[in-house]
């Protein structure tokens, strides 16, 4: 059996780190390591596709990050209840023709006794921004410990 602390039932500090790790996971833009965070029956719903199991979640990945080039994201917790855990987001990418993004979403998440996630809803939408407005400056992977969150920066 494989855990992925910190385990449900969640704290505010026990929240606030696994959206941090989520974060960390994402920026990496690793397909294979992020889907280790799910459990193998994950089951999702990313905008208007739904997605089940890792090798589905890998291969998803892999698709958003060949598209969504120079991806950099922040999540905020939003809130949290035994195993569940709501968060905000923002990402900045910009696509092949170099036009920028900044995508909003929120996400719902439902963990395994283990701290696996097996169940995630997201809702995104892109808007489009100059490369000039681009507040996620930091070098590609994880966000440096003192970059600002999305509070911070009036997001």
């Amino acid at each position: 059996m494989t855990l992925k602390p910190p385990l449900p039932p969640f704290d505010r500090e026990g929240a606030i780190q696994k959206a941090r790790m989520a974060e960390n996971a994402w920026n990496s833009r690793d397909p294979a390591k992020v889907a280790l965070a799910y459990s193998a029956d994950s089951v999702w719903r990313n905008r208007a596709e739904f997605i089940r199991g890792r090798e589905q979640i890998e291969a998803f990945l892999q698709r958003k990050w060949a598209r969504e080039l120079d991806y950099r994201l922040i999540k905020e917790v939003w809130a949290w209840h035994d195993n569940r855990i709501a968060v905000r987001f923002q990402y900045e990418w910009h696509d092949d023709s170099g036009s920028w993004f900044r995508a909003h979403g929120n996400e719902n998440w439902e963990f395994d006794e283990q701290g696996l996630m097996r169940r995630r809803e997201a809702s995104i939408n892109d808007i489009p921004i100059r490369e000039s407005e681009r507040l996620f400056l930091w070098p590609l992977g994880p966000r440096p410990e003192d970059h600002p969150g999305l509070s911070e920066l009036g997001l």
